[in-house]
């Protein structure tokens, strides 16, 4: 006998299209009019429809099936309301007009006429030139800072891509850091935990440690009195320290020694900084808890401190470079708090800045006088002395980096280079039209004036730049933008290079086959960490079994 098959009665699929809601009163007025009243026959036929449609319908509830509707009309991703469209086509983006211009958050205008957009320096008040401090930052002027200039020096910029790794991670990258004492290594995370070391002067002399952490690196700090060895931080809950040349990781805490029970209850390490004087390294993690671990005996000491508000993401930790007591956290709560490490306990911070929304990073000048912020209202906050009224910051500069989903947050951070300190870097994230390009330029920016001193950009990056990091002795930008990093060079300086040797780029992975003519590289990633430390836990557990 053959074989006896189900018939499956399939649900009716009803498609919504724009033009169904579009048309108006008046056309459909018109059509009244040319048909005159409906007859007799006309009549029969809609009422015959109408029931065979009823049947149909009542039919489907009956088998469980209802109708699919497929919607083809426009609806806007920000305020999920039909009818128009908002977000980026091409470099430009289009405003929702049920929200404020999406730059600034102020009504009454478009991202694109934004006049932030057209002159970064609209609204800053100048930072003034004459001495109105008080006689403590007098004399932290005279004894700390002797040797600052009094004429403020020209800005070298690193405009041009040196040399570059294309591909580098597997994943995102998430941080980046100099070494102290060789000019031309750079160390790298990413989002899977890997760590890497990379000789930029040589190109080709690079490796990847992928088994010191199983999650995202969102922090790395070299040891002050060893800069063979490394500290990181890492959302898996760990601490880890490094050995370079053999690549042997050592893991100082572990704040889920319990393993994962959920996404509640599974602790991530976010800020983290070296205080060389009390030898101790500091980690703050994802409920507002702030661990110290003693790096003579490569230990937890105490007990966790609650430095923000309890259940906030505590995302960077600062100590002040002249004062290491002064210690600079910024969290998930809006606030910005200043600490004395000599006698932390909650609730005891010196000083508390308020931010309209959450906080990426906050750190003390070079000097340690002054604090610079970035928050996620596009906001770039500047507090010209610690010792004068923290109450409101000095000045405001609108910048567009509100933008965190797949992306590393935006970081703006001080030219260590800069005595006069006033220049700062970060990555922008509306992008601009280059020659019909659409592209994401890293920005440098006088943060006493608020003026744009020059955007960095290369027609073949099409990704965006969020991790950047200037050298602290030469002139030398690194960027990481999605899973590769770039070497920037001032134009000057990149000539002679390229004169001794043409300028080298790496590309790793599957691309080795098939090299793509544009650096850019659209990682598809992903920040739901819980789920993805979940999904490796369930392996090792079938593992163990097995």
């Amino acid at each position: 006998m053959a074989p006896q098959t189900r018939r499956m009665a399939f649900p009716r699929v009803v498609i919504e299209r724009d033009t169904d809601t579009e048309q108006s009163s008046s056309e459909d007025e018109e059509e009244d009019r040319e048909e005159g009243p409906f007859s007799e026959s006309e009549e029969e036929v809609t009422e015959n429809g109408r029931e065979e449609k009823i049947e149909e319908d009542l039919d489907a509830k009956r088998k469980g099936k209802a109708p699919i509707t497929i919607s083809l009309k426009k609806v806007c991703k920000v305020c999920k309301k039909p009818g128009h469209e908002a977000g980026f086509k091409g470099a430009t983006y289009i405003d929702c007009p049920m929200k404020p211009c999406f730059l600034c958050k102020m009504p009454g205008h478009t991202t694109m006429s934004c006049p932030h957009r057209v002159a970064t320096e609209y609204g800053v008040t100048p930072a003034s030139h004459r001495n109105a401090g008080n006689s403590v930052e007098y004399v932290f002027e005279r004894q700390l800072r002797p040797n600052m200039p009094h004429m403020k020096p020209a800005h070298v910029i690193p405009d041009q891509v040196n040399c570059a790794v294309i591909r580098y991670h597997s994943r995102r990258v998430t941080c980046l850091e100099f070494h102290p004492t060789n000019n031309h290594i750079l160390l790298s995370g990413d989002k899977k935990g890997q760590v890497g070391v990379w000789d930029f002067y040589k190109v080709s002399e690079k490796i990847v440690y992928g088994n010191i952490h199983s999650c995202i690196v969102n922090n790395i700090r070299f040891n002050p009195t060893n800069d063979g060895t490394v500290y990181a931080a890492s959302s898996d809950g760990t601490v880890s320290c490094t050995d370079l040349e053999t690549g042997l990781a050592l893991s100082l805490m572990n704040i889920n020694p319990n393993g994962w029970h959920g996404p509640r209850t599974w602790r991530m390490l976010y800020g983290m900084d070296i205080n060389p004087e009390k030898g101790v390294v500091l980690v703050a993690d994802n409920f507002g808890f702030l661990y110290l671990v003693d790096t003579r005996t490569n230990s937890r000491s105490g007990e966790a401190i609650l430095i923000h508000r309890k259940g906030s993401k505590v995302v960077g930790l600062h100590c002040n470079p002249i004062q290491p007591e002064l210690l600079l956290s910024c969290g998930n709560d809006h606030f910005a708090r200043i600490w004395d490490i000599r006698r932390l306990e909650a609730g005891s911070s010196l000083c508390d800045l308020p931010h309209k929304r959450v906080v990426n990073s906050a750190y003390f000048s070079p000097s340690g006088s002054k604090i610079l912020t970035t928050s996620q209202d596009n906001r770039l906050r500047i507090w010209d002395s610690i010792f004068g009224n923290l109450d409101s910051p000095s000045r405001e500069i609108v910048h567009s980096h509100d933008f965190n989903r797949h992306l590393t947050p935006f970081r703006a951070e001080w030219d260590p280079k800069d005595p006069s300190e006033s220049l700062a870097v970060i990555g922008r994230y509306i992008s601009e039209n280059y020659n019909g390009a659409a592209l994401h330029p890293i920005d440098f920016i006088d943060i006493t004036t608020g003026q744009l001193v020059a955007e960095v950009m290369d027609p073949n990056i099409t990704t965006i730049s969020p991790v950047n990091k200037l050298h602290p002795r030469d002139d030398v930008l690194a960027s990481g933008s999605s899973r590769s990093i770039f070497i920037w060079r001032p134009k000057e300086k990149s000539e002679l290079v390229e004169q001794k040797e043409e300028m080298k780029i790496i590309v790793c992975g599957k691309a080795d086959k098939k090299q793509k003519h544009k650096f850019g590289d659209e990682s598809e990633d992903s920040d739901d960490d819980t789920s993805k430390l979940k999904r490796k836990n369930v392996r090792s557990k079938k593992s163990r079994k097995s």
